[in-house]
C-alpha cells in the first residue's frame, strides 16, 4: 500500500481460504444502520493533512493495516462481523490490494464497496462519478439512499504458475504506458495528481512520440504478444515497425477515463484494449483522435487497435503497471474478476 512507484518480484501469493461469507447474507432489522468495515491507507495522499474520524458510530469498524501482508486478517474479520459496507480509503492502488487480499476470503460475495479518493490517482472514482472531499458518513448514508454501479476488476494470473498467485486491479498498461506513469510520478512531485497528472504524461507522451528517436522508450515500446480469448488467438499487428513489439498496451474494464480520455471510444462494458504497433510520427494525430475517442480511417493499418475480449494473455519481456505500480516481465492471463456493487453519491 505503499504510494511511490513500486516493483512487484512476483505476483503477491495469498493463501486460498474457504470464503467466510458463504450460506446466507445477513439480514438487517428494520431502522437498523449498515455494519460498515473501513480500510484506512494512512500513507494515502489525501490521508496526510489529517487522521480520520474513528468514533463515528458502534457499527463502523476500522482497521489500518500497517502494509499489505496484515489485509487478509483485517478483511477476515470484516467477513466475520458480516459488513454489508466496505469502505476503502485510499487511491487506485489501495484498491487494488485490497481486491486482491480479499478474494479468496469474499468469494464471488463481496459486501457493497465504497471508495472515499484519497489517493494520487483515483480513476476508479472517476469511473464511478464519486467527488472529491466525498467523506466515510457520505459513504454510509448512500448505502441505503445513493446509487449502484456493477463493475467487473481485471483478474491478472500467471500462467503456469501458482493458483494462489493473483491480483485484481482496473487499469493494466504495457509500453509507453509504463514510461507515462514514470512521469506521472514526475507530475506528483511537480504537484500535478489525478486527471492533471494523468492529462501531463499524455501531452508528455505526444512530445516525446512526435520529436523523439525510436531507440527512446516512449517510441520504442515493448517486445510482448497478446492472445486473444479462450483460444489465444493472435491478435492482429499492422506490419509497421517490428511485430514482436508494441508501442503501448492499454486494457481496463472501466467505463470513464481519468481527463476526458476514452482510448476505447464507443466500447464501454466489459474488458477491453487499447493497443498501438510502433506507429511512425504521420500516425500521431490519427493517435491523438483515438485517445480523445474517434476512430480514424483505416486505424488497424496505421497501426492502431481496439479490442474486446472475455479474456487475453500477455507474454512480455518488460514489467506492465497495475493501478500505478508495476510487475514483473513473465506469462500472464488476464480475465474479469467477481462483478462487485460499488455505492455512488
Amino acid at each position: 500500500m505503499a504510494t511511490p512507484i513500486h516493483q512487484f518480484s512476483k505476483l503477491p501469493l495469498v493463501e486460498a481460504q474457504t470464503s467466510v461469507r458463504a450460506g446466507e447474507r445477513r439480514m438487517r432489522a428494520p431502522g437498523e444502520a449498515p455494519r460498515v468495515g473501513v480500510i484506512y491507507n494512512p500513507r494515502s495522499h489525501g490521508n496526510r493533512a489529517g487522521d480520520f474520524d474513528c468514533g463515528m458510530s458502534p457499527h463502523v469498524h476500522i482497521s489500518k493495516p500497517g502494509d499489505r501482508s496484515q489485509l487478509p486478517a483485517a478483511l477476515a474479520e470484516f467477513a466475520e462481523r458480516g459488513i454489508d459496507l466496505l469502505v476503502i480509503n485510499g487511491g487506485d492502488g489501495t484498491v487494488r490490494d485490497v481486491l486482491s487480499s480479499g478474494a479468496p476470503i469474499f468469494g464471488d460475495d463481496w459486501p457493497a464497496i465504497a471508495v472515499l479518493p484519497k489517493g494520487k490517482t483515483n480513476a476508479l472514482t472517476v469511473d464511478l462519478g464519486v467527488p472529491q472531499g466525498w467523506s466515510l458518513q457520505d459513504a454510509a448514508a448512500a448505502f441505503d439512499t445513493g446509487g449502484r454501479v456493477m463493475r467487473r476488476p481485471l483478474d491478472i494470473t500467471q500462467i503456469g504458475g501458482s493458483h494462489n498467485s493473483r491480483v485484481l486491479g482496473f487499469i493494466l498498461g504495457a509500453g509507453a504506458f509504463t514510461t507515462a506513469t514514470n512521469a506521472g510520478q514526475s507530475a506528483h512531485r511537480l504537484g500535478a495528481f489525478n486527471s492533471f497528472a494523468v492529462a501531463a504524461a499524455a501531452a508528455m507522451g505526444i512530445f516525446q512520440w512526435l520529436f523523439a528517436s525510436r531507440s527512446n522508450p516512449w517510441r520504442r515500446g515493448t517486445k510482448m504478444a497478446i492472445g486473444l480469448g479462450a483460444t489465444d488467438t493472435p491478435m492482429a499487428h499492422s506490419g509497421i515497425g517490428d511485430p514482436e513489439w508494441r508501442q503501448t498496451l492499454f486494457a481496463s474494464t472501466l467505463e470513464r477515463m481519468p481527463a476526458g480520455l476514452k482510448p476505447f471510444g464507443d466500447l464501454r462494458e466489459g474488458l477491453k484494449l487499447a493497443v498501438a504497433d510502433q506507429i511512425d510520427r504521420r500516425t500521431i494525430p490519427a493517435l491523438v483522435d483515438v485517445m480523445r475517442g474517434k476512430t480514424p480511417a483505416r486505424m488497424r493499418e496505421r497501426g492502431l487497435h481496439r479490442e474486446v475480449a472475455p479474456q487475453f494473455s500477455l507474454r512480455i519481456e518488460d514489467s506492465f503497471i497495475l493501478d500505478g505500480e508495476a510487475f514483473p516481465p513473465g506469462a500472464y492471463r488476464i480475465g474479469q474478476g467477481p462483478e462487485l456493487s460499488f455505492v455512488t453519491p
